[in-house]
């Protein structure tokens, strides 16, 4: 921007300039196209910074060449003067998922503006020269309101320490609240029977057991959804289907007895059998289990797995994959093949392969037969090397889902052949990505955009089954 004139033919007020910072970008390649009829602005700092984190395999890298690419095509063929006045963000977005697309312009850094840190700011770093700019362009376009956004909280906070407004960037977020997120089950109302039984029928195919409603609380419900009575023998189903203010409950299958259990595992309450339910329907394509550590998502994913590939022979094999980040200090490089690489950070696979094979006959020789017979046809896979494989009739288990980016899930889930199904566990309380936050990740993005559709299903486990102290160091700790 290098004269005035450029906004003043703008004059409603709550039109925005908006400064983005480098690690914005990085995190959301097209974040540059979220801000609807405002003005993007781009310093060359940032553009240095692009340039210098352009290479190598990461999510971050692939995100920065992207961006390079986006800025390539809006440049073609512009002039100088094309660029000073500001580049027209095209109108049209795809997959911008139904929000409103750009339709302001995007500015380059062209001079050096004119603009006074404090002399007590410490630092000559790129967060201080992006400072600089934002206060440059408050002092020269006063009739405008130029917003800095960063995903970095210290920049945020140096920004309003300077006079700076400076926002994080929200546009990236799938929900507003944590709290809001879908959680796949509902209790029915102590009144819900006397505004909806009245013109009630019910049937029976084979052994499942179909219930049709009609009520004005259907028009909230998502099929695949869970609901049930709080009180003893109540009503636990399944929404089969939806039509207006008429839903088909199915009843769910009790799996919290002995003679029903799952490769030796029952389910201990209430939403660990809505979660084995919907596991073992071959209907169901996409499954999402959410819930604090200790409430057994692993567990019950393994067992339905193995009885669904060893004794049914639905899948031919169960893969299993998670993001590796450490917990403590990285150990660095480790030896061996892909499949002994990951070994390491599949402790809860050995944890829960131990609990499933512990009641096998024969003693130690034919525990040890077992847990061999398991290993063949559980196989243990890097998300790095994911990328353009399909898998054919697999069970696919994604652990600690709430790492991934929502552009990483959808690579991952877009693997799913034919015959596959997909399962993706997490606790999105325990986010270790940098700049991922419970509202952006690729776990609860995948949980509300496959809310509703007939071949996917949805659970919160809500109660640890783990042991008595770890439920107290849940709560306490």
């Amino acid at each position: 921007m290098k004269e005035k004139t450029t906004h003043k033919r703008r004059t409603n007020s709550q039109r925005r300039l908006f400064v983005l910072d480098t690690n914005v970008l990085m995190h959301d390649p097209a974040a540059i196209f979220r801000f609807q009829e405002h003005d993007i602005y781009l310093p060359m700092v940032v553009l240095e910074e692009l340039d210098t984190n352009k290479k190598g395999l990461s999510e971050s890298s692939r995100n920065v060449r992207q961006v390079m690419r986006s800025l390539d095509d809006l440049m073609h063929n512009a002039t100088r003067k094309d660029i000073e006045l500001g580049l027209p963000l095209p109108a049209t977005l795809p997959n911008n998922q139904g929000k409103p697309s750009a339709s302001g312009r995007l500015f380059f850094q062209t001079q050096q503006l004119n603009s006074a840190l404090p002399e007590g700011l410490p630092g000559h770093g790129n967060d201080n020269v992006i400072l600089a700019q934002t206060l440059g362009l408050q002092s020269l376009h006063s009739e405008f309101k130029v917003v800095l956004v960063s995903k970095d909280i210290n920049l945020r906070i140096k920004a309003a320490v300077v006079g700076v407004d400076a926002e994080d960037y929200f546009s990236d977020r799938t929900i507003e609240d944590a709290d809001v997120l879908y959680k796949g089950h509902e209790k029915l109302a102590p009144e819900f029977w006397s505004g909806h039984g009245k013109h009630m029928r019910s049937w029976q195919e084979g052994a499942r057991t179909f219930y049709e409603i009609t009520g004005p609380t259907v028009t909230k419900w998502s099929q695949n959804q869970f609901v049930f009575e709080e009180q003893e023998g109540g009503i636990e189903a399944i929404v089969r289907n939806i039509e207006g203010t008429r839903a088909t409950l199915e009843i769910v299958r009790d799996f919290r007895s002995e003679r029903h259990s799952v490769w030796g595992v029952i389910a201990r309450n209430r939403e660990q059998n809505f979660a084995l339910n919907l596991l073992l329907d071959p209907e169901i394509d996409f499954v999402s289990i959410l819930g604090p550590a200790g409430t057994g998502k692993t567990l019950l994913t393994l067992a339905a797995g193995l009885l669904q590939t060893l004794e049914h022979n639905r899948f031919s094999e169960i893969i299993m994959t998670r993001v590796t980040i450490p917990l403590g200090e990285d150990i660095g490089f480790l030896p061996g093949t892909e499949e002994e690489k990951m070994e390491p950070w599949m402790g809860a696979l050995m944890d829960n392969l131990e609990v499933l094979t512990h009641s096998a006959d024969g003693g130690s020789w034919g525990r040890a037969a077992t847990n061999d017979l398991l290993r063949s046809r559980i196989k243990i896979r890097s998300l790095n090397f994911m990328r353009g494989r399909t898998f054919l009739n697999r069970f696919v288990i994604l652990d600690e889902a709430q790492n991934l980016t929502p552009k990483q899930m959808k690579a991952l889930v877009t693997r799913a052949g034919p015959g596959t199904k997909v399962v993706c566990l997490g606790n999105i309380a325990q986010i270790d990505t940098p700049y991922l936050t419970e509202t952006t990740s690729g776990l609860t993005f995948v949980v509300s955009r496959f809310q509703g559709w007939s071949h996917a299903g949805h659970v919160t486990l809500m109660r640890g089954e783990r042991s008595r102290l770890a439920d107290h160091a849940s709560e306490v700790l």
